[in-house]
């Protein structure tokens, strides 16, 4: 698949506000000039999505997909967009940055796709957000949350919160709630959301009047992570943030208590994944991560999201399938308001979403396309997550 893809020698990334180092370079898509492209008149509206459905961040992937496809059966089901009905094409990047940017150009150059949801990462996200902006095709992310994604061009969007807001979430409630004065971090240091969350939280635990008294790194793939966490226990800290994805962070948990670190552990959204619980053991038992949603939360909407997805699938849904459901139907409702199925007229209307009731929360898109909506805290009780405070913008 790759042979067929232009590749960029590098991703470079600018440097943020906050003056932190961007994540190492990437391999990225190649953007080419392109007319607005229009749907034709007759026929479904091609809409493609991408994201790791095999691999280390399948049980991730699959479930943001799971929603993409669940509110693309939801808008059929009622009669389309614009009376027309919607066809996804879905591909597997298999967690893998080149995979990212073969996925993206498939689907730009060969399924002429009208809109791209996805990446579900962040890293695959900055990886091709440069050769759908070129083409002049709207991209909804509905999960990555590196502030630089919309950064790349005017129709970039995402529907999820971003890092700064998420690390500044949990270092309130680490220091107004746990009542913490000392924290270790260990962040992925090749995976942009897991940098940008540890750079966030850092910086916000600090101004707070807290003290990061180590901060350790490791990579996505390794299976030993006893070097970091001794030095890390060295530093004696209260509790210790893992801004990671669940495939390291349970292990990483699991191996923190066999060398006897009994500290709290914090995390964000990276840890939404059942499959946690399975790699950790018991060793969640009293974490705290920042999230999309809580599944107690009695909003009406979010209620009625969990009751259907029951329904269709047989199970509850992780926070993941409720972004890639607002990720999917904020798009389609925009697309319903565009004045035309052109580039252009459903990037105007996804820049002008207000007040949309989604299952995460109501949001409205800001003036750099990021959306304005709540963090939830979670707590981890008896192998449960428990709704444990809610912060809003």
């Amino acid at each position: 698949m790759s042979r067929l893809v232009p590749l960029l020698a590098a991703v470079v990334l600018g440097a943020l506000a906050c003056e932190r180092k961007a994540p190492p370079a990437a391999p990225a898509a190649q953007p080419s000039a392109a007319q607005p492209r229009t749907a034709s008149e007759t026929g479904p509206i091609v809409i493609g999505t991408l994201g790791s459905l095999t691999g280390s961040e399948a049980s991730f992937g699959t479930v943001v997909r799971d929603g993409i496809q669940f509110a693309v059966e939801e808008v059929n089901a009622k009669g389309g967009v614009k009376g027309r009905k919607i066809e996804l094409r879905s591909y597997d990047t298999q967690g893998r940055i080149e995979e990212s940017v073969a996925a993206a150009q498939r689907l730009l150059t060969q399924d002429r796709v009208m809109l791209v949801l996805g990446d579900v990462t962040s890293s695959g996200s900055l990886a091709i957000a440069d050769a759908v902006q070129a083409a002049r095709v709207p991209m909804v992310t509905p999960s990555a949350t590196h502030p630089d994604v919309t950064k790349k061009g005017d129709y970039i969007f995402r529907t999820c919160f971003i890092d700064p807001f998420q690390g500044g979430a949990m270092a309130r409630f680490a220091r107004e709630n746990l009542k913490l004065d000392t924290v270790a971090v260990l962040h992925d240091a090749r995976n942009a959301s897991s940098l940008g969350l540890s750079e966030a939280f850092q910086e916000a635990f600090k101004k707070l009047g807290g003290k990061v008294v180590a901060v350790e790194a490791y990579s996505k793939g390794d299976t030993d992570y006893r070097a970091p966490l001794l030095a890390a226990k060295k530093a004696k800290p209260q509790a210790l943030y893992l801004p990671g994805f669940y495939s390291e962070v349970g292990v990483i948990a699991r191996q923190a208590r066999e060398l006897g670190m009994t500290q709290p552990l914090l995390g964000g959204d990276g840890w939404e994944s059942d499959r946690i619980f399975e790699l950790a053991g018991g060793a969640l038992e009293g974490a705290h991560y920042s999230s999309h949603y809580a599944e107690d939360n009695p909003a009406p909407e979010l209620q009625r999201f969990i009751t259907a997805f029951r329904a269709r699938y047989g199970r509850s849904p992780e926070a993941a399938s409720a972004l890639g459901y607002d990720g999917a139907r904020v798009a389609l409702a925009a697309m319903e308001r565009a004045e035309s199925l052109s580039g252009p007229a459903i990037r105007d209307a996804l820049a002008a979403t207000k007040d949309f009731p989604g299952a995460t929360g109501t949001l409205s898109m800001d003036a750099n396309r990021n959306p304005v909506k709540p963090a939830v805290i979670l707590t981890i009780r008896d192998g449960k997550r428990r709704f444990a405070a809610a912060v809003t913008p």
